[in-house]
This record gives C-alpha cells, structure tokens and sequence, in this order.
C-alpha cells in the first residue's frame, strides 16, 4: 500500500522502487517524515525532465538527474567560516576548536591546501592549552577531550613543526590519565560524563601523538589494577551494545550513529577489526540496525531509531561500513562489499544537502553550517572510495605497533572490476559511472582518524622521530624542544601541497 499524508495523496512518485512502510495512526514523527518526502522526493526524481537543482538559476538537467558537486561554492563557504563571524556565534564560543577541524577538514576534503592557516591557528590556539595539557573550548576554559581532539587533528593538518610542537605530550598524556575510569571507559573532562566519544577522542590522541599505552602512576584506573589505557576498553564498549544492535554511548542508554562509528573505530585501534568487533559486539544484530538508519526513498542515513535522514550521518553511519567490511574479510580485498547502497547516499548527498550558496546541510529547508559540511563531504569521501587492511609485515609496517595505520585505499571505481564484458556500455554501467564521475570526487581520508589520507601517517612519523615520553619522570620532564625531530616542517607538510 503506497504512503498517503493526510488528505490521501501519494507521497512517493510511482517511478521509485522503495515504498515506504506506514499504517494509519498520523503522529508528530509520520507528519515531519511526510514534510521530509515532500522536500526530498522532486530533488531525487530521476524521471522529470524539468529538474532543477534548488535555487541555480541556470537550470541545468544532469545526467540522470544527478548535479555536480558544487566545489567552489562549498570551499568559498568553508573559507567564510574561518573569517569574521556574526555576533550569533558568541554562542558557539566553546566550540572554537570543532569549527577550525569541521572548516579545515572539509576544506582538504575539496582539495585546498590549508597550511596557509597554520600562524593563525596557532596564534589562536595557544592560549587554549591548559597547564594540565589538555585544550579548552575556549581561552580560560577547562581541558575537555573532545575539544583536545578537535586541536589536535586541526594541527596534523595544517601540520608542520610549530603546529605538532605545540602539543605538550608528558602533562596531556597524564592528563588523559585523569580521564581513563576503572570500569575501562573515559571521561571527557577531569569528573565529568562518561562515554564512548571520551574514549574515541582520547585513543586517537594517543595513537596519533605516540603517547605512552602505559597509564600515569595518578590515574584512577591505575588505583583499580589498571595499566594501561586500553585495559577494560573493549568490555566497556561492549556492554554499550543494545538490545537492537545499536551501540550507544554508555551502557542501557539509546542506540545512536556516532556511538557506533566511535566504538568501532576505537575497537579498530586496538587489533584487527576481524578480531576486535566479533569479540564485543553481536555483529550480524548490528549490521541489522546500521542497514536500518538508511532511508529510504531518500538514499541517506539517520541517527537513530525512527528519525529523520540528516546529512551529518553520511560519516557517523556510512564511516562505519569500511570497519564492518573489515571485519567481514577474510582476505585483503579491493573491491568493495557494498553493505549498504553508496550510490543512494551519493545521490542524497550531492541532490538534496547541497545549498546553492554554498554549504551542505542536513536536508532540504535546512541552514548549511561547517559541521554538516564536514561530516556529509566526509560520507561522500567514504561512499567513493574502498578500504582494506594490509597485512603489517608484508607491507612493512612492523614497526608500527598500531592496527590504525595498517590501511589502505583506494577509489572504489578503480578497484570494482567492470560488470559488463561487452565492450558496448549497458544502461546499469552508465548508471553506474555516473556516480564516479572525476569533478564529483572528494578526497580520500583516514577511515579511523577522519583526516586527509596520509596527514595521520606523516603526524605519527613526526612523533616517533622525537623522544618517547618517559613515563617514569614524566611528572617533572617537559615538553620536547621544537625542532629535536628527525622530520622538519618541509616533511609534514608535503602531504598538504
């Protein structure tokens, strides 16, 4: 039975295969999903030929109703946030940090160079550092996690040596200390909540940065027979895991997108994910729930059970399908699973988050804003590109001890071998290439950190040539000297050109 709002009209054009599931009962949620089709649906017909990409007065029809991605309006965008702001933004004052990595992030994402940025981010950034280690959202404000990440991914990326020496590594590292709980999860600040984005945040640092594994002598985790970090994690993340297959942020709470994609990148850290993710979690329930969140006609992903499509979840969501297909190998391949439809997420992606002055959004009638740029053009990275894990002596990573650095990637169109051997293209190849089109392709990025492919590799190359933190005079050693390691700035920032 097709959809019907409430004067009984259809919600869905006959031409789309999808046909949502609905009963009677009309509540507050089935009227926002009915204004959501009412949005999304003439963007998405691939049959109209009078398709127009909102507000462009040009009119264009593309090729199977899919428009090009509008580049350098979302780089102009993504530029304006890192200028001068309204007054409004006062309000956002304690996410300084965020904004430089959604602005940075999704600038690299589109192909920018952003080292440009590097004096200014550190004249900002600088004051934010705490005696204790960690950054603040603020100036003046208390070191929090999530914030110390956002910092630090902003530095790898605009990179070179006054960038990443800039971090003080032996009071962070027992600063992350002070987080780390015995029960194996982290906090997000000294006392704080407790969840799954403390321990995301807090393992990348420690992986990207080369942070002693072993937990300072303060830690409260060290008081209940602690010792490192990692002690306790991967139960803690399991006991997230709930009823439906979701994982949320801590245990018995509501299943959510970027819990997922935070714990199982965090699991991923830690070993294999063929290993790590059947260890914790119930991994056929969750792919269940995962292939839940993709709308459908829509083609994008929601973040939770019974919700609305939103553009930020292309990452939360859609990030978490490399670690799955990971998980599922059993042998390094190439070629993409396709557990989920990539071309649905492109076309939502590229027909309704798009704002023609520039920006994504989360859907259509929405404001674009860095955070929804950031995160969908990391989905479109994500959707067009496939992942796999070298094997660590073969490739000759023996000597990173870390599972995060043991991928590779590639464009998914050139590791999917052709499905036609007629040399003549059929209408499912065209289709096909149509969503592999050169002008629409973003750049590839790290499937666990969220950076610019190789920006994580060159971080982590820069602090294993420095000294590694003593962790038995830590409390009284200082910071290392800028310039003490074997790769200057020349090295770190070649990647960024």
């Amino acid at each position: 039975m097709a959809p019907t709002g409430a004067m009984g009209t259809s919600r869905a054009p006959d031409t789309l295969p999808y046909i949502p599931i609905r009963d009677e009962l009309e509540t507050e949620t089935s009227e926002a999903q009915d204004e959501t089709f009412d949005l999304c649906l003439p963007l998405l017909s691939v049959e109209s030929a009078e398709l127009e990409l909102a507000g462009q007065p040009e009119g264009k029809v593309y090729a199977r109703g899919l428009p090009k991605l509008e580049r350098q309006r979302h780089v102009a965008f993504l530029k304006g946030a890192l200028g001068t702001l309204p007054s409004a933004f006062v309000a956002v004052d304690a996410s300084r940090p965020w904004l430089f990595y959604w602005t940075l992030m999704g600038l690299q994402l589109l192909g920018q160079d952003v080292s440009s940025y590097r004096a200014r981010l550190l004249s900002t950034l600088t004051p934010m550092q705490n005696a204790d280690g960690g950054f603040g959202g603020g100036h003046g404000h208390l070191s929090h996690c999530a914030t110390s990440y956002a910092v630090v991914l902003s530095l790898a990326m605009v990179g070179g040596e006054a960038a990443l020496g800039l971090v003080d590594l032996p009071s962070l590292w027992r600063w992350l200390g002070q987080l780390k709980q015995p029960d194996g999860g982290f906090t997000l600040t000294v006392g704080g909540e407790e969840d799954v984005r403390g321990a995301y945040c807090a393992m990348v640092m420690i992986d990207l940065l080369r942070l002693p594994l072993e937990l300072p002598s303060g830690s409260p985790a060290r008081r209940h027979d602690g010792d490192t970090f990692a002690t306790g994690l991967a139960e803690y993340l399991s006991r997230c895991q709930t009823f439906d297959g979701g994982v949320s942020g801590s245990p018995d709470a509501e299943a959510h997108g970027a819990y997922a994609f935070c714990a199982l990148a965090c699991l991923s850290m830690m070993g294999h994910p063929r290993e790590m993710l059947p260890r914790s979690f119930n991994v056929p329930r969750l792919i269940s729930w995962l292939s839940a969140r993709q709308n459908g006609p829509e083609g994008g992903f929601s973040g939770r059970t019974n919700k609305l499509v939103d553009g930020c979840y292309s990452h939360w969501v859609g990030g978490c399908w490399p670690l799955i297909e990971a998980a599922l190998e059993r042998s390094p391949s190439r070629a993409p699973m396709d557990l989920y439809s990539r071309e649905g997420l492109i076309r939502y992606i590229l027909c309704c988050c798009q704002d023609h002055r520039g920006g994504l959004r989360d859907k259509p009638g929405k404001r674009p804003d860095a955070y929804h740029t950031c995160y969908t053009l990391a989905g479109l990275s994500s959707a067009q590109h496939c992942y796999w894990i070298e094997q660590p002596v073969a490739a000759g990573l023996e000597t990173r001890s870390s599972p995060a650095f043991w991928w590779a990637g590639s464009s998914s169109s050139s590791s999917s071998s052709s499905s036609s051997s007629s040399p003549e293209e059929t209408e499912s190849d065209a289709d096909t290439s149509t969503f592999r089109r050169e002008e629409d392709q973003v750049a590839l990025m790290h499937p666990i950190f969220v950076l610019p492919w190789g920006v994580a590799e060159r971080t982590r190359s820069y602090f294993e040539a420095l000294p590694r933190v003593d962790t038995s005079t830590a409390a009284t050693s200082s910071r290392p000297k800028r310039g003490s390691g074997a790769l200057g700035e020349e090295g770190i920032t070649h990647a960024l050109r």
